[in-house]
């Protein structure tokens, strides 16, 4: 088997409600993203010698994450006080996307991995990076 990854890195604010430090508020990061894929090398000719061509894993990651969460407010759709900034940033024309949990780095990168995942990629880990210094690691517990 092989591994490769691909890093990328996206812009996006989110608040953590009912958190007991700063991160109650609302903030914003620059995220860095790595997925690791985990396959046998392909044999049809066009991409023999691969596991993946990178530049349609970018083009994947692109569409399911990229796209929708980049300079988006993210916000937890079961919290009301977050539900209420979505809701005015949607009237301003702004950018959110929904998630059914905390918006926390390891939640995030669990939804990155099962995403990615149900869209057939053979993921074997996503890192998240929420700051240069803190990272969440995601991997299938199978």
């Amino acid at each position: 088997m092989f591994k490769i990854s691909k890093e990328f890195s996206f812009d996006m604010a989110h608040m953590l409600d009912g958190h007991d430090g700063k991160c109650k508020n609302l903030h914003g990061h620059t995220y860095k993203l790595q997925v690791e894929l985990c396959a046998p090398l392909l044999t049809d000719p066009a991409k023999c010698g691969m596991v993946m061509d990178y530049s349609d894993l970018k083009r994947i990651v692109d569409d399911l994450i990229l796209k929708p969460m980049d300079h988006a407010f993210i916000f937890d759709q079961n919290s009301e006080k977050e539900r209420k900034v979505a809701d005015l940033l949607q009237t301003l024309d702004s950018k959110v996307f929904a998630l059914p949990y905390r918006t926390t780095a390891e939640q995030m990168s669990q939804f990155i991995f099962q995403r990615l995942q149900q869209a057939g990629l053979p993921v074997s880990a996503v890192r998240l990076w929420e700051t240069p210094t803190s990272y969440c690691e995601y991997t299938d517990p199978a």
